[in-house]
Parts: structure tokens; sequence; C-alpha cells
């Protein structure tokens, strides 16, 4: 546990973790630049723009005031991060029209963003509560992007791996979610916050 807290502080490991994220975020990119001059998809562009603006958030992000030393809540951070960047351009599609939910579900990450600026990052911490913006409609909308953009993804690009790798995100997102919430609930100031916005992704459902 004191290995684990004492990497989690780690400048060192934050370096490394950047530049693994800055890796896999270009050959992302690369797939999805060269999707939209190939078939001049424009929701590539702004998925990327997105995700782009969810990496210099990172790289930038304010210092905890505590983190997380659960290896359960690190590993599903980094699974529910970085799996996203394994999806690529498909030929088929379910639903071509899906390409205007992942637009949403990009522009809503962009607004979540914002509203959370500097406080984001990778694993549940003690940051600045944010109540504003986006935030006063569910209490992740980060996440609720990454649902809304994610299946927009899948339905628009319908392959194999990517149905895999959209199961397997989905699944760490929720587990993300609820464990990152029972730590953040240590605070008296979260736990207010939770009874004012009471639902976590979909209004009215969840």
């Amino acid at each position: 546990m004191h290995t684990l807290a004492t990497l989690c502080h780690s400048r060192h490991a934050s370096l490394f973790t950047s530049i693994a994220m800055a890796c896999l975020w270009t050959f992302f990119a690369s797939a999805h630049v060269v999707g939209y001059l190939q078939g001049g998809d424009w929701s590539y562009l702004l998925f990327c723009a997105a995700e782009t603006l969810a990496a210099l958030f990172f790289i930038v992000r304010s210092a905890p005031v505590s983190v997380s030393t659960d290896a359960g809540d690190w590993l599903l951070a980094i699974g529910a991060t970085f799996a996203p960047f394994l999806l690529s351009p498909a030929d088929i599609a379910i639903w071509p029209g899906a390409r205007y939910l992942l637009a949403l579900g990009s522009l809503l990450q962009i607004a979540g963003l914002l509203s959370l600026n500097r406080s984001f990052g990778l694993v549940a911490a003690q940051r600045e509560i944010k109540t504003g913006g986006a935030y006063r409609v569910v209490r992740h909308p980060l996440y609720a992007s990454y649902l809304i953009s994610l299946s927009g993804y899948l339905l628009a690009n319908t392959s194999p791996v990517n149905g895999v790798v959209y199961v397997l995100a989905m699944l760490m997102l929720v587990a993300r979610l609820l464990r990152e919430e029972r730590f953040l609930s240590s605070d008296v100031r979260y736990r207010v916050y939770m009874r004012q916005v009471k639902y976590r992704l979909l209004p009215f459902i969840f």
C-alpha cells in the first residue's frame, strides 16, 4: 500500500502516464485522420478533438489533495481511459446516421471537460468539487458523453474488435464510476453534491 501511495504521487509516474497517453493518442488520431481523408466522415475529427482536449487537461491537471491508492481503482481508470484508443474505423455500419450520435457525445465531452477544467484526473482523487455547467445535470457528464459517443461510434463503425472494445469499455466505465463515488463520498461536500444532483449518467434513469 505504501509503495502504491508513493507511486501515485510520483512525478515520474505521472510523466510516464502522460507520455503513454500521448503515444496511444497519436496512433488513435492518425487512424481517424486517415479515415476522414479517405471517407470524408467529419465526426472522426470531432471525436479526435474531444480526445485531444481530454489529453491536454490531463497534462495540466491540478494536484489532488488525496488520491486513491486502491490497485483496482487504478487498473479500472487506466483500462477505461485507454480502451477507446483501440477503436478503429470500419467499413460496416449498423446505423450510418450514428455519426451524429458520435458528434453529440463528443460535444458533450468537450462541455464536460470545460466545466471540469484543471480538476480533470485519471483516477479517483480529491480535487476541487465542480458543480457548475454540465455538472448541474448529472454527476459524471464526462462518463455520460463517453457512453453516447462510444455507442454512436460502434453503430457507425461496426466490427468484432470494436464490439469487444465497446463492451469492455462500458463495463470498466460503470465499475470505475461506482468505485470513484465510493472514494469521493468520504468528503462531506461531495455527499451534499450527491443529494443535490441525483443522477450519475442519464437523467431520470441512472
